[in-house]
């Protein structure tokens, strides 16, 4: 008996550091990926991560790791230009971390508290997982898994006819980094031995290899929820209706940004103004593609008309699904508040989504997630006029493409100084981690019986 109590106070030691984390479960989430990008820094500083064996500047490998991790795209360097063989398999290895990490470190949160996951607590889970129980979130991790693991494997089958044959043995490497790469959403690429930091204009003529690349994207984008729905269609016969959502969503934004691109670009000789018909459609869908956290570009972002650039940023700040392996805040949540709008203007008391009606709390979460969203951008923005002599256009383009994990770039991350560099990585850490954190913490804060019965008297506030 008494060894047998030994025991239980041994156990309750070892558990007593996760409490704290089941009270804050955003804090397990921020520290993990923190503990992974500083690993993977100091791993791209090493004389073995670089192609001339010299060993990285920490704030460069820092940047890197942080745009792999949080499957941004941002590059200092070039990243077959600077790194080794060894460097890409780092970065490839961040990149596949950081697509899964929200994502299964959320699932193993609940997994790890061993309990059913209660109403308020169950709402972080069918934002990002859609399980309600412990065994439910084991199985969907199941899913996540084989999905994932499944799509890029099927990316790269297809690219390797693509790639082998031109570049020999080193395409077949090409091709796993870039079906990961793609449908982490991350936009890094290995052409830079044709163009350092062309990304995939170089091969822009390639458009089966665009096709494949834009396929993995969606695919990415989409949402492991969606997935899970589709899948289990055959045998429901029917999709939730954030499934259905999500898919109109993105049909409405993949098309709409490929016509706005196409309408504004035309006649641009530096974009689309040279290119054949069927080329400007096919690259202004690219272009569509890839704002949604993407980050790959198959034609010259600097050269873009400034609306061009703005319709992007709008893209881009919009981003994927939730539960994705994209970033921006979400396009749940844009719907949210495009729809909560409509209502106010046809004096309606509640937001309604496709004759559903949103839950309050799930509009009042919608509107702080873009308030902090466009406080970040706007003081990235600033931080990046400041130091460096760039046009407010591109400072905006550039600090949503940070935010959103997009990795799109006209310039501005290799003009800034030490100090714009330390703030886009800052702001592509939130942009991955601070959203999900922020409606974890909303989800899993508990309400004193107290304050539950507590109203508060009405004060009258007018608003224009």
């Amino acid at each position: 008996m008494g060894r047998k109590q030994k025991s239980l106070q041994t156990s309750h030691k070892l558990y007593k550091p996760l409490g704290r984390f089941n009270r804050n479960p955003g804090r397990l989430i921020t520290l993990s990926f923190l503990a992974v990008i500083l690993t993977g820094a100091l791993l791209l500083t090493m004389p073995f991560s670089s192609r001339d064996g010299q060993t990285t500047p920490f704030l460069a490998a820092l940047f890197t790791a942080t745009s792999a991790t949080c499957v941004t795209g941002l590059t200092i360097y070039d990243t077959w230009s600077h790194f080794s063989m060894i460097g890409q398999g780092i970065i490839i290895c961040l990149i596949q971390i950081g697509g899964l990490g929200l994502l299964t470190l959320t699932g193993f949160f609940y997994s790890l508290i061993r309990r059913k996951v209660g109403l308020r607590t169950a709402q972080l889970t069918q934002e990002s997982i859609s399980a309600d129980t412990r065994s439910n979130t084991q199985s969907l991790l199941r899913m996540v898994m084989i999905v994932t693991f499944t799509t890029e494997l099927i990316g790269c089958l297809l690219m390797l006819p693509m790639l082998v044959p031109e570049y020999g043995n080193y395409g077949i490497f090409m091709a796993v980094f870039l079906s990961i790469s793609a449908y982490c959403n991350a936009g890094f690429d290995l052409f830079g031995f044709l163009k350092p930091g062309a990304s995939l204009i170089p091969v822009q003529d390639n458009f089966p290899l665009l096709a494949v690349i834009s396929a993995l994207i969606i695919c990415g984008g989409l949402g492991f929820i969606v997935w899970q729905d589709v899948l289990h269609y055959r045998r429901s016969r029917r999709l939730h209706f954030h499934t259905r959502t999500v898919l109109l969503s993105t049909a409405v934004l993949l098309v709409s940004g490929t016509l706005l691109t196409l309408l504004m670009e035309w006649g641009n000789p530096a974009t689309l103004g040279n290119m054949g018909v069927g080329e400007k459609f096919a690259h202004a869908f690219f272009q569509s593609v890839t704002c949604r956290t993407a980050g790959f570009m198959s034609f010259d972002q600097t050269a873009m008309y400034d609306v061009t650039k703005i319709v992007s940023v709008l893209l881009m700040f919009i981003g994927a699904a939730p539960g994705s392996t994209g970033g921006g805040i979400k396009l749940t949540t844009a719907l949210i508040l495009f729809m909560t709008v409509i209502s106010v203007i046809r004096g309606e008391e509640d937001t309604t989504v496709i004759r559903r009606r949103i839950d309050k709390s799930i509009v009042y979460r919608s509107l702080a997630v873009a308030f902090l969203a466009a406080c970040m951008v706007m003081f990235t923005t600033l931080v990046l006029l400041v130091t460096s002599d760039v046009s407010t256009v591109d400072a905006l383009y550039e600090a949503v493409s940070a935010f959103g994990t997009v990795g799109l770039s006209v310039g501005v991350t290799n003009e800034t100084n030490w100090i714009g560099q330390l703030a886009l990585i800052f702001t592509m850490f939130f942009g991955r981690i601070g959203p999900v954190a922020f409606a974890l913490s909303l989800s899993m804060r508990p309400k004193s019986p107290a304050s539950r019965l507590r109203q508060e008297p009405e004060g009258k506030i007018w608003v224009a």
